[in-house]
């Protein structure tokens, strides 16, 4: 039998299948088994394969490509509006179907495995600095059962350590797991230096990501991050780019008038976050002569609050990044604002 397109919904042990032949008819639908998936695409003919992009499917884009098919990662969140109610694998297998049935419908490039094992040192930093955020704000619960307060910030939690140490009035039971918190955090930061040790190597072995760090506002972190995870050439524009880091206002407008509201915060958290501190902190150094203050922010900040300005930085500086990675040409320091 001749397929169309086989759509598939993945999981750890079984995959759902959803097949269409040319006229867009359902004429399979079958679940397999891990250990069979392979062989069955393998008995196949060169087929269109559909499927959600995540990390594992980048794994089944590349076996599936090497077996002669032709391999579509669909994002989750263009796959949802074609799911039907009562939720299932099989409904989602044929909802994942047809979203690439649409002509203009977005797909993500299949990430090489080298390509995913360099992107590994950027999740592996952000677990370990969530979890080192997770411990510091329990170490700071449990000192205020005890009537210990200080500010916020990692900087004052050595403070907060050595005014629990010297109050005698707080139970020692409660001074030694405080201390073995604190351990924990101090073993956490190490590790994460040594993380960003070797960002810092790859960040300087890495052209693109070099050049992207000229960028006022973008650190070598950010630069990093944009050139792991980032092909510009799935975008049209710097506005679509920045659209989808979800730096744009969501469109309400109906009848002929234009209602925006707050920004999508759709597509890559990590990297709109990465953005728009980075854009902060061009903020807090903003002033007249500055080298990194563009008159055009100045102007901006005489009228709109710092944060607000900070989005519009951010949505700046991602059509900048943009049209650094589609062009190949370095950025072009802008005039300083008197």
């Amino acid at each position: 039998m001749e397929f169309k397109r086989i759509a598939v919904d993945t999981s750890k042990a079984v995959f759902t299948l959803h097949g269409v032949d040319l006229a867009e008819r359902p004429v399979l639908r079958r679940d397999l088994r891990r250990a069979g998936f392979e062989a069955f695409f393998a008995k196949l003919p060169p087929t269109e394969v559909a499927l959600e992009a995540c990390g594992a499917s980048h794994h089944w884009g590349r076996r599936l490509t090497a077996l002669g098919h032709r391999v579509r990662l669909i994002p989750p969140q263009y796959v949802k509006p074609f799911v039907k109610r009562g939720k299932n694998d099989r409904n989602d297998a044929q909802a994942i179907s047809e979203a690439a049935a649409r002509p203009d419908m977005q797909a993500v490039p299949v990430k090489s495995a080298e390509q995913q094992a360099e992107a590994m040192v950027l999740s592996a930093r952000e677990l370990l600095v969530r979890q080192r955020t997770q411990l510091a704000n329990a170490i700071r619960g449990h000192a205020a059962e005890f009537g210990v307060v200080t500010a916020q910030g990692m900087a004052r939690l050595e403070g907060l350590l050595a005014a629990v140490h010297s109050d005698d009035a707080i139970p020692q039971a409660a001074r030694d797991m405080l201390a073995f918190l604190a351990a924990q955090v101090k073993q956490l930061d190490s590790q994460i230096a040594q993380l960003e040790q070797r960002m810092q190597r790859l960040h300087k072995a890495n052209p693109l990501s070099r050049m992207l760090a000229e960028v006022p506002g973008v650190g070598p972190i950010g630069a990093l991050s944009l050139a792991l995870t980032v092909d510009a050439t799935r975008f049209t524009s710097g506005r679509h780019f920045a659209a989808w880091l979800g730096l744009t206002p969501k469109d309400r407008s109906s009848g002929g008038k234009q209602r925006l509201g707050k920004i999508s915060k759709a597509g890559n958290e990590r990297l709109r976050q990465l953005l728009v501190v980075g854009a902060m902190a061009v903020i807090r150094a903003a002033r007249p002569g500055s080298r990194i203050a563009s008159a055009w922010l100045l102007k901006l900040l005489e009228r709109k609050p710092r944060k607000l300005a900070a989005v519009a930085l951010a949505n700046k500086m991602a059509r900048i990044v943009w049209a650094m990675m589609t062009s190949g040409e370095a950025y072009r320091r802008q005039p300083v604002a008197g």
